[in-house]
């Protein structure tokens, strides 16, 4: 007799637990700040990307009760129905003008703005050269979208040249994408090198800077201006808003042009219905935070040296070696490669209360399974010096004890 739908999930689901790949949600109670009361149990949180703190903040969760008292929970419909109201555009307004880009479009999601760029620009003759460790939504957008697609190793400027070059000969449109900061390693893409390859070779160049918007650069402005790039060098900019503004969704910003043919053909903005007006108060609370306080970066800046030379001067590798000059960013992972190990000490650390999340494949290849640590501006000295010392406690106790028997931790 054939097996039953249920059968054949629970059959997966039995295999996923068995090789360490099953995952979890853990129930938080709360601001989800530094600070977490995470399934009853109180913890310092060292895996979120809150990067500069805003997501707990009373002023913009203030701004985004205003909001409410006057527009309600819901936007009702789409941007072109009726969706679209007076604080998305005073938020895509003031996103521009701190880009210095003629126009920004307000997403849902980042997964949304990634899928309705690539799959709204892209056809089928055209090709598309994307890092390897690019974000899924870049990965899932570019096979979308019906271009060839061609995944280059990753950072690997000379592949990418290589391929640039092959694509001479193509009839389409050329397009270079990338990650800017890449999510599970922390390391940073060669911006100036990539807008120079994309330039010599007539391909227009998309950057994702979900975690260097609000954090790199000049005033926060990302990872573009971090490495004094501009709309042309960069035509195609897309950021969050959930992850240094603390808030919800994400945007693109580019030109005029741009902007323009996004409303017309992104079929993720489209048929979507447009965010709550009170997300976009808070990420405008949160923007006007970021451009008048530096002080909560210089911080985050601050607790991310002290992690890594508290580190080094305890043996803990942080990162890959090859990349250690290029990671100073809030993302900070500890490489242990076995997903078995790393379950064992994020759940070490979890009943010490620091939660470090354990990430495994398919969101990180095979054989690099890791803890994500990740810093916010709210950190304290103490709190890292803490997570230090317990990772080192952890990392003893995992050579001296088998693995047996390892529960399941959030990843």
């Amino acid at each position: 007799m054939s097996s039953t739908f249920d059968d054949r999930l629970k059959a997966e689901l039995l295999r996923l637990r068995s090789a360490n790949l099953y995952r979890t949600r853990r129930i938080v109670e709360g601001a989800h700040g530094v600070m977490l009361d995470v399934d009853g149990q109180p913890c310092i949180n060292f895996c979120s990307n809150d990067y500069l703190g805003l997501a707990a903040d009373p002023r913009v969760a203030e701004a985004a009760r205003r909001a409410l008292a006057r527009g309600g929970t819901g936007s009702g419909a789409s941007a072109l129905v009726s969706g679209y109201n007076l604080e998305h555009a005073r938020l895509e307004q003031e996103l521009a003008d701190f880009l210095g880009r003629p126009r920004a479009l307000l997403f849902s999601s980042g997964w949304a703005a990634n899928l309705g760029v690539l799959r709204g620009l892209l056809k089928r003759q055209d090709v598309l050269i994307a890092d390897e460790l690019n974000h899924a939504s870049l990965i899932d957008g570019g096979r979308l979208s019906g271009a060839e697609y061609r995944r280059v190793a990753h950072a690997n400027l000379s592949a990418f040249a290589a391929d640039l070059q092959q694509a001479q000969s193509h009839p389409g449109a050329k397009f270079v994408v990338s990650d800017a900061v890449f999510s599970m390693d922390g390391d940073c893409a060669d911006l100036r090198a990539l807008a120079q390859l994309s330039r010599s070779h007539d391909a227009t160049l998309m950057i994702d800077d979900a975690h260097g918007f609000g954090v790199l650069g000049p005033d926060g402005r990302g990872s573009v201006a971090a490495a004094g790039l501009n709309i042309d060098d960069v035509p195609i900019y897309v950021a969050t808003l959930g992850k240094s503004l603390g808030a919800a969704g994400a945007f693109v910003a580019g030109s005029e042009a741009l902007i323009e043919y996004l409303i017309q053909r992104a079929r993720s903005w489209v048929f979507s219905t447009a965010p709550p007006p009170a997300i976009a108060a808070a990420a405008r609370a949160s923007l006007k935070i970021l451009r008048t306080e530096p002080e909560l970066r210089a911080r985050l800046f601050a607790n991310i040296a002290q992690l890594r030379a508290g580190a080094a001067s305890r043996g803990i590798a942080l990162g890959w070696r090859e990349q250690s000059a290029n990671t100073l960013t809030p993302i900070q992972p500890l490489i242990l490669g076995d997903e078995a190990r790393a379950l064992s000490l994020s759940r070490f650390l979890f009943e010490r209360g620091l939660w470090v999340a354990a990430i495994r494949p398919p969101t990180v290849p095979a054989g690099t399974a890791r803890l994500r640590i990740t810093l916010s501006a709210m950190h304290t000295r103490a709190q890292i010096e803490t997570l230090l010392d317990a990772i080192v406690e952890g990392l003893v106790a995992l050579h001296s004890h088998t693995d047996a028997a390892i529960p399941q931790v959030v990843a």
